[in-house]
């Protein structure tokens, strides 16, 4: 089966307390040749969609006290029982 075009939808909520949240989305779609692997190209569009979605929330996240007090409160469980801290949205 010939594959012509493949597309990646990413979103991501964010609870920023107050009953208030961020929902960030971006779509991508890629021409996939006969020579390229369609697989491949997915997982390259998955990856830049879930790079853009995290730069396009991250301002909005910084300022949010209630995202601010959440990552310190994780940080502190992680570095508590030894786990390291996940960088990853």
């Amino acid at each position: 089966m010939k594959i012509g075009t493949v597309s990646i939808n990413y979103s991501r909520k964010f609870n920023l307390g107050n009953y208030e949240s961020l929902e960030v989305g971006c779509s991508l779609w890629a021409q996939v040749e006969d020579e390229e692997d369609a697989s491949g190209v997915v997982q390259f569009l998955y990856h830049q969609a879930k790079a853009a979605v995290k730069v396009a929330a991250m301002p909005v996240i910084k300022a949010s006290e209630f995202q601010i007090s959440k990552a310190k409160s994780q940080k502190k469980v992680a570095t508590d029982s030894g786990v390291r801290e996940l960088e990853d949205l």
